[in-house]
């Protein structure tokens, strides 16, 4: 599991810095500082889920709540992108990417979660 969480922040963190790349000087700042505040969070579940597991994994999966929640909203921007008004370049596209990786990772943690749940209620009949 921590590699799972390990692995999302860091490539939502690659993400914010290949924007500085991709997109305009207003859009990649924007992206940057919300790839890194997002991406950064992540990996610091995961490293405080080396000391205390279900702990980490539970922030990891709050923060990946948040990131897909926010990127939800972002739908709309995606679809005009898809029709092709993109005053914004290809800010909806990284957004989309995150949003899926949030999600991706959302449901990586409610599945650890429910699987840990069953094992402790299993393990409470004994």
């Amino acid at each position: 599991m921590r590699f799972y969480i390990f692995f999302s922040g860091l490539t939502i963190l690659a993400m914010g810095v290949a924007s500085m790349y991709v997109l305009d000087r207003a859009n990649s700042l924007g992206f940057l500082q919300g790839a890194l505040t997002l991406g950064g969070g992540i990996v610091i579940c995961g490293i405080f889920s080396i000391k205390m597991q279900w702990h980490g994994i539970i922030g990891a999966g709050i923060l990946a709540l948040l990131g897909a929640a926010r990127g939800l909203g972002n739908v709309p921007g995606l679809a005009k992108f898809m029709a092709g008004d993109r005053p914004r370049g290809a800010t909806p596209l990284l957004e989309m990417g995150v949003t899926l990786i949030s999600l991706l990772l959302l449901l990586k943690i409610i599945r650890a979660l429910s699987q840990e749940r069953l094992r402790r209620m299993l393990e409470s009949e004994e």
